[in-house]
This record gives C-alpha cells, sequence and structure tokens, in this order.
C-alpha cells in the first residue's frame, strides 16, 4: 500500500484504540471547497468547512506530542491514556459514558502516532452539544480507575503478544530499530510486553498533563454547523485547557545509512521483507518529486516497476510496495513482501536491483507523465466525505501547509520534472537498502552484492 500525502502519515502497527464511527457524508466537490480559518471567541482556532448537504459534523484534532513523549523506559504511555480517555470521566464511569455515546450514535477516539496525539469526534448535527461536552469530560477529567486502566492494558499486551508471532510486525518494528537507533522515533507506539506492565496511572496523569494543552493543538471541523455555534463549542470544549504544553524536545535524525540486513528466525511458512531506507521530510523540497518517484518504483496499483519485476516477471510474490513516510524530525521509505523462504534471496536480489537501476537511471518521461496523472486523479477521492476531507486538513495542519493547500496541490505535482524526479530517485536508493528478513532457514537469504553478511537477532 501507498500512503497519500493527504493521509496522516502512520509508524507500522500503531495501535489505534477507542470507540469508532464510520462517517460516510458526501463532502463538497473540491471546487466547491472553502476552507475558513476560524477562531473562536476564546481563541481556539480550526480551519473549517460548512457542509449543510447532510446533517453530520466531522471533526478531527491533534496535539503535538504523541508518542515521541513516552518515557524512554515506559513506551506505551501514550498507548494507553488514547484508550482510556474515554472510559469514565467527570461524573460518569465508564459503562455510564459509553452508553452516552452509544445512545447519541457518537462516533469518539483517541490514538497516538510518533508525533501527535489525535482524536476524531463524528456526531448527527442534533446531537452536537451532547458529543462535545464528552469530549470535553474526557479531555479534562479522564479518571484513570484501576480496573479500567487494567483491562486496556489486557488488551494492549494480548496485541503485543500476537506481535511476537506476526513476521510483519517483527519486520516492522526491527527495520525502526535500525533506521533510529536510539531515537524516540524507534519505538513503537503501542510499547513493548516489558514497558506497558510497568506503566502507572501516575504516568497516565502525568503524560495527559504534559501534552494535552492548547497551544499544541489543531483542530479541523467538516459538517453542519454554523461558524458561530462552532466557536462556542470549541471554547466549550478546549477552552479550559492549560494554556501550554511542557514537551520534551526531540531531535532531528537521518535514518541509518545502508546498506544493512538483519535477519529475524521465525518458523512462517512465508518469510516476511521490509526494505527500505532514508526518506525525504515533508517540508523538504524534494518532497514531491520523491513521493512521485517512489510511486513509480512501489506505489499503489499494478504499475509500479516493483510490482512487474517481483510479481508478474518472476512471481516470486503475491503483492509488493514502498512507502514514503515522513514524521517531524525524519523521514524512511519503507516498503514491504512476502515470499517463500527459499526464494526470499532472490526476491530481496531483484528488489536491490530495481531499487539500483531507478537510482542510476531514474524513472522515463512517460512513467512521470502517468504517476502524475495517478495521483492527482486519486487525490479526488481522498476528499470525497467529510471524514476523509477533516482528516486532510488536518493533516495540512500538522505538516505546516497552506490553508489553500487543496487548490495548490495538482499544481505542485505537476511542477515535478523528470531532473527532479532523477534526482530524488538518486537521494532515496543511491546507497542501497536496509533490509530485515523474517522467516526460516537464514541459509535461504542470499546477499544482493556489496550487502555486508546478515546478522541475526
Amino acid at each position: 500500500m501507498t500512503y497519500s500525502f493527504l493521509h496522516a502519515r502512520r509508524l507500522a502497527l500503531t495501535l489505534a484504540t477507542g470507540v469508532a464511527l464510520t462517517v460516510s457524508a458526501v463532502s463538497p466537490s473540491q471546487a466547491a471547497v472553502k476552507v475558513q480559518h476560524l477562531i473562536s471567541p476564546g481563541g481556539i482556532e480550526a480551519w473549517f468547512v460548512q457542509d449543510v448537504a447532510v446533517p453530520l459534523i466531522a471533526m478531527e484534532f491533534a496535539f503535538a506530542g504523541g508518542a515521541a513523549q513516552d518515557p524512554s523506559d515506559k513506551s506505551g504511555v501514550s498507548t494507553l491514556v488514547g484508550g482510556l480517555l474515554d472510559e469514565g470521566s467527570g461524573d460518569l464511569d465508564s459503562r455510564t459514558f459509553h452508553e452516552r455515546l452509544e445512545r447519541r450514535a457518537i462516533g469518539l477516539s483517541f490514538r497516538a502516532t510518533s508525533d501527535v496525539f489525535r482524536g476524531s469526534l463524528r456526531m448527527l448535527r442534533d446531537n452536537k452539544d451532547e458529543a462535545f461536552d464528552l469530549l470535553r469530560m474526557a479531555l479534562t477529567s479522564p479518571h484513570f480507575e484501576t480496573a479500567d486502566v487494567e483491562r486496556v492494558r489486557s488488551q494492549v499486551i494480548s496485541s503485543l503478544r500476537r506481535d511476537t508471532t506476526d513476521p510483519t510486525a517483527l519486520a516492522s518494528r526491527k527495520f525502526l530499530e535500525i533506521a533510529f537507533r536510539d531515537h524516540p522515533y524507534r519505538r513503537q507506539a503501542n510499547g513493548t510486553l516489558e514497558s506497558v506492565p510497568t506503566i502507572t496511572v501516575a504516568d497516565l496523569k502525568d503524560y495527559t498533563s504534559r501534552v494535552i494543552a492548547k497551544d499544541a493543538l489543531k483542530i479541523a471541523v467538516v459538517g453542519d454547523v454554523d461558524q458561530v455555534t462552532l466557536g462556542k463549542l470549541l471554547d466549550q470544549t478546549f477552552g479550559t485547557l492549560p494554556a501550554k504544553a511542557k514537551l520534551k524536545p526531540v531531535a532531528d535524525i537521518e535514518a541509518a545509512a545502508p546498506p544493512q540486513l538483519v535477519f529475524i528466525p521465525l518458523d512462517v511458512p512465508q518469510s516476511v521483507i521490509a526494505f527500505g531506507g532514508p526518506g525525504v521530510r515533508r517540508g523538504d523540497p524534494d518532497f514531491m518529486a520523491a513521493y512521485v518517484v517512489n510511486h513509480i518504483l512501489g506505489g499503489a496499483g499494478l504499475s509500479s516497476r516493483l510490482y512487474h519485476e517481483v510479481r508478474e516477471k518472476r512471481g516470486l510474490a503475491y503483492s509488493v510496495s514502498e512507502s514514503l513516510l515522513w514524521m517531524d524530525h525524519s523521514a524512511v521509505v519503507i516498503g514491504r513482501t512476502g515470499t517463500r523462504a527459499d526464494r526470499a534471496g532472490e526476491t530481496i536480489s531483484a528488489i536491490e536491483r530495481e531499487t539500483r537501476r531507478i537510482a542510476e537511471e531514474g524513472p522515463t518521461q512517460k512513467e512521470l507523465d502517468e504517476a502524475k496523472s495517478y495521483l492527482k486523479g486519486s487525490q479526488m477521492l481522498e476528499l470525497d466525505t467529510s471524514t476523509k476531507l477533516a482528516h486532510a486538513l488536518l493533516q495540512y495542519q500538522i505538516d505546516k501547509l497552506p490553508i489553500d493547500y487543496i487548490e495548490k496541490q495538482n499544481a505542485i505535482v505537476d511542477a515535478v520534472t523528470l531532473d527532479d524526479a532523477r534526482h530524488a530517485a538518486r537521494r532515496l536508493w543511491g546507497r542501497g537498502l536496509l533490509t530485515v528478513v523474517v522467516g526460516r532457514a537464514p541459509q535461504a537469504v542470499a546477499q544482493p552484492a556489496g550487502v555486508p553478511a546478515p546478522s541475526s537477532n
């Protein structure tokens, strides 16, 4: 799968918890979208699109910090907080809180990614007062009752135990560990089997007191509500939060230089291969060229070079893809595929040859033109519901893009030249690949030329 630049960037295997409600209200066409910069009477800012076509409201919001703010020895704190904010707050216990959500068909969820602690709120227009009030209580007076903490903790631990026998999870986790060494980005948001049992209620309270604050808040709202009403709701919901977050500084880091090859033994029918290397951050002038050329090499659909070489030409795997993932302080490209253990070496070699070829030669003009056409067309599908539009508008804010980015993005894609794409390809893959293989028999993994002998986990 390829990550659209309208999608929030996610590190693999981030655990999302909470109550979810899918809203499929059709939003205005891209041409008709008018994004407003709303400032409430109390100074709460939001990007807002009023859409009266369907009586629904979708809000996406995020606080800076995310899993990178977890204590170094207690990864998973942010995920537990995300699973517990709606487990009782104010004068409502967990059962009563969820009954009120369900009775009004209100969707409320929280989750942590590497750089932000995110929330989603969905409701019918007529239930907006109750929905926003429940969110206010969740943010300002969560209970963190022992029984609720232990229940959510057990769910996270069960997921982590499943991951110990999941080759995709193991490959993704190891890739990040290699790429980011001792940086917070090496840690998964859902923690580890060692860290999650040690997290205390005091840790949860400390995290919320440091991260959930007004100066770290971004909001996007799409739906059937007017500016005046929305301003009042935002003040009532977020107005009593602390003014300033107390975030620990996070350093910039470039992913570890390739080539590297690591093998993790696991007795599974099919080996999983994760591959990639340093990427390009969102604010980098080369970002869009990197995004386009990555689509050519390993993007969605059946036309990428890797799909042709690995699946169609050689029948080595059912699927293969590579994505560009960007965070506030770094970026990586990461791809995944699965194959028979006795063909893992052949698969790695095919991937390595194709990435080396595009690094040396770049794409063709035809490939560039087709990739641009696909990306411009697919972005329309990313804005066809109120939920997707709110999600995109929040991501633009997180990425520090202008409020009129929707109107500009096609022109930015079009502006990528063949020289730009070739430069980006050399930058992404010119040094080779970081590769992690999870599966049977290390002797089945042949070494690509120039890659050091694989180490085992």
